[in-house]
Formats: C-alpha cells, structure tokens, sequence
C-alpha cells in the first residue's frame, strides 16, 4: 500500500467518523476491508483509494467508513456506571413527577448492549414506563442488529447477570432475543456524532463512554460541546474509564467520588 493510499482511506474515516488512524494502525487496514475490497473486485487498498478518490464513491466511502469502526459493546460494561445510574434514576424521576419521560442517549450504541442494559435498570426500579432510551450509531448494521436485539451466547454471557438473562431473553436456538417490552423501551437509529445533534432533542442521562478515545483533542472537544448542548440542566454524562473531560472543555464538572460521570459545569448534582 502506498503512502497516498493510507492518506486517502485514513482521512476519509477521519472526516466522516473523527476516529484517527495512526501508521500504526495500516495493518487494520487489510484485516478490516478485505472482504470489502474482494466484494468491489478491487485488488488492493491502492485500488481501493483510487475508487474512493473517484466521483460517485459515496456508497463505497460509507462502507469503508463502518467497517474500520470498533463496535465493541457488551451488557453492563465496567459495571459502576450502571450502578450510579440505579442511584440517580430515582431523583430524576422524582424531580420530573410523574408524566414526564427519563430521555437516555446511548451514542455510538453499536448491537445495543449498552442501550438494553438502561432499559433493564429502569425495569428494575420500576421507571419502565418512564423511561425512554436512543441508541445512534454510524454503522447501520450494528444498528439492525441493536434493533433485532438478537445475541450469541457469548454476547449474553458478557456482563448479563443469569437472573436478567432468565427475566429478559428467550433462547432461540442457539442465540437470545431480548423481550418486546425491553425493545419497547429503546429505538435505535444511524446517526454521526459529528453531525447535528440537535433533532435527537434533550437528554436526562448521555452514554458516550470508549468513543473519545478515537478522535483528536479538536473532535473531542466539539463532541463533548455537543453533547452538552443536548444535556439536561441538572443531567449525567457518562464517559468510558479511560476518558476525561479536563483539558478539552469546561463546560462538564467532574462528580466528586465518581470516575467518568459528569454533571454541567455550575450544576451542583446529588451522586
């Protein structure tokens, strides 16, 4: 591969998606747009850079972009969020009363793990009636596959506690699907964070956790402004346990005792 092909397919991902790749990176390359490459009878990533670089490539450029995104997600991931959440649920709830919805954000949601996981807390505090939950996500696949939430037995074992797996899923076969009264709860659609986030409405509780360890400080920084603008006043944002807001905006305050939970800067908000 050349050195203007790298430059070609890194910067497309990179204005499309804000995810970086570094030269350290060009073996993904081969591994991830191998089959893509073979579907399009292109020889290699030079021919493939070359197509991109064509007029009327836009259906190519969407693919190569999906397939070089990590969609790595799995139930109830770290754990502690999802224990935070269960604490903080309740005072939402009851500062809204009673008919107003608890609106989730799962960005960058991939097959909806994470997405399922809000849901099931709700259910078990009993806020299902009130809880609303949008997963978005570049790669329409995952987002089929979030909305189908249909899942292998290996991606039930990934952080599901067995009494929620018994509770929630049926076995079909040799995978579980989650129950009609948890999808209910949750809609999944393609969306960029990158792009406008402003018709998705406000959000009581944002999930963008191991997304910003992709980008750029810039991106980063005009991600989060984002989300920011999108938060309820007295919200939560949670990031992923490798991730910070500090040096890139001063529009999130960190949660005293909490690692990755987030409140609106001068909010004062109740762990």
């Amino acid at each position: 591969m050349s050195g203007a092909a790298f430059e070609t397919i890194a910067g497309l991902v990179r204005s499309r998606a804000g995810i970086v790749l570094g030269a350290d990176k060009a073996y993904m390359l081969d591994t991830r747009l191998g089959g893509l490459m073979r579907e399009h009878g292109l020889a290699g990533l030079d021919a493939l850079a070359a197509r991109l670089r064509a007029p009327g490539s836009e259906r190519l450029a969407t693919a190569v972009t999906e397939a070089l995104t990590t969609n790595e997600s799995f139930f109830f991931r770290d754990g502690k969020p999802f224990e935070h959440l269960r604490r903080v649920l309740p005072r939402m709830a009851a500062a809204r009363g009673g008919a107003q919805r608890l609106r989730v954000l799962s960005a960058a949601c991939s097959t909806g793990q994470e997405g399922y996981s809000v849901c099931m807390v709700a259910e078990a505090l009993g806020l299902a009636s009130r809880i609303e939950v949008v997963g978005t996500d570049l790669s329409q696949e995952v987002v089929r596959r979030a909305r189908e939430g249909l899942y292998s037995q290996f991606e039930v074992q990934r952080g599901l506690p067995v009494q929620m797996l018994v509770k929630h899923f049926r076995q079909e076969g040799t995978q579980w699907r989650i129950s009609a009264a948890m999808r209910a709860l949750a809609r999944f659609e393609t969306g960029n964070l990158l792009g406008d986030l402003r018709p998705l409405g406000t959000f009581d509780v944002i999930f963008c956790r191991n997304v910003l360890i992709y980008f750029d400080a810039p991106t980063k920084t005009r991600v989060l402004s984002a989300l920011a603008d999108r938060l309820a006043p007295d919200g939560m944002l949670y990031l992923g346990g490798a991730e910070t807001v500090l040096g890139l905006t001063d529009r999130f305050a960190t949660m005293q005792g909490e690692r990755g939970v987030y409140s609106l800067a001068g909010r004062a908000a109740a762990a």
